[in-house]
């Protein structure tokens, strides 16, 4: 069995910091989301990865690397245009060939592992295994409608769904699927959908299995889902401290201090998790809150967010909360006369002012 990882899109619902970076790159818990799908999906034994990508391919490819640090091989398959998952699949039958494949979402997290996904499929041999979950917005996924626990219908974001069950962004498949696609149109949003591919499997009589997704799942696209899914995984680490914490501060609950870090006269409040080279003085970190690499907080509160490396925050007038901040930024107050704000933002900012 192959894995095909899916790190194509524009990424439009996270700009402003998509225009700089690939989605799939931002960082949960200090580790780009890409990479717990990858980590999940080599735990099964699977070896060969192919990963799609778009215009960002050059820093997806720099960022994940050959897969050697996983024990994996990495091909990376230029996708030439988002024109749907079905369209992803198509563009990577090269590296498919006839093997069986799991496709998965490289801005999903999901908690369960896929281990059990792939043993059942490779026992029970359908033609196609899809992930599920509910939802209290079917209209915005595709939808399954369910027979005796077998698959009976799929549509993609229906205006009236007839179930509550969304396809979370995890396939298997075997070699039919290839079929399947072969013979697909566009839908009306000009798309190839998975979910017709599905659909004409199951026309044909061939068993499609879903799999209820056991614990929680996070479609990363938007700033709340992101911050959602911080939320989830700091639930999850253990405390450590590999910094210099002086008698002055606090550390409180479940903190990981990476190696150089510096906290001075500060309480951290965990859940959390500090970079390798931050430097916090005169602070406070609240719960949820993951600081990346070489990020220096000064006279600064803030909590329930997520700050990418290199960034500098100084002396903010009022506690920073549910802030997605991008790389190399900088927050900082004007101490002098007269009282002014300047802002420096790219195109789909958004700011928020007590």
């Amino acid at each position: 069995m192959k894995a095909l990882i899916l790190a194509g899109g524009t990424g439009s619902r996270l700009r402003p910091i998509t225009y700089s970076m690939a989605k799939q790159l931002v960082p949960v818990a200090n580790k780009p989301v890409i990479e717990y799908g990858i980590e999940s999906i080599a735990e099964a034994g699977i070896k060969d990865f192919g990963i799609i990508v778009g215009d960002t391919g050059p820093a997806v490819e720099k960022a994940v690397g050959d897969g050697s640090r996983w024990g994996i091989n990495i091909t990376y398959i230029p996708q030439d245009a988002p024109l749907g998952l079905a369209h992803a699949v198509k563009t990577a039958q090269p590296f498919l060939g006839d093997d069986d494949f799991i496709m998965y979402l490289g801005d999903n997290l999901i908690k369960s592992s896929v281990v059990t996904l792939v043993t059942e499929f490779q026992a029970y041999r359908p033609a196609a295994t899809i992930l599920l979950t509910p939802v209290p917005n079917p209209s915005d996924f595709g939808v399954a409608e369910l027979e005796n626990d077998r698959v009976a219908r799929l549509e993609e974001k229906p205006k009236n769904p007839r179930s509550n069950l969304a396809l979370v962004g995890v396939y298997l498949f075997d070699r039919r699927i290839h079929d399947s696609i072969a013979v697909l149109k566009p839908s009306p949003r000009g798309e190839y959908e998975i979910t017709d591919a599905i659909q004409g499997l199951i026309d044909t009589k061939l068993d499609v299995r879903s799999h209820i997704v056991e614990g929680w799942w996070k479609d990363t696209g938007t700033v709340d889902a992101m911050l959602e899914a911080n939320r989830l995984i700091l639930e999850d680490i253990y405390a450590r401290n590999e910094g210099e914490v002086d008698a002055a501060s606090k550390i409180e609950g479940r903190v990981k201090i990476g190696a150089g870090a510096v906290i001075k006269n500060s309480i951290v409040r965990g859940p959390a998790v500090i970079g390798a080279n931050c430097r916090i003085e005169n602070s406070f970190v609240g719960p949820f809150t993951a600081l990346a690499e070489n990020t220096t907080l000064t006279g600064t509160e803030i909590e329930n967010s997520i700050v990418m490396g290199d960034c500098t925050i100084e002396h903010t007038p009022s506690r920073l909360a549910n802030c997605l901040i991008g790389r190399g930024a900088s927050i900082k107050r004007e101490q002098g006369m007269p009282k002014t704000m300047q802002l420096v933002l790219g195109d789909s900012s958004s700011v928020v002012m007590p």
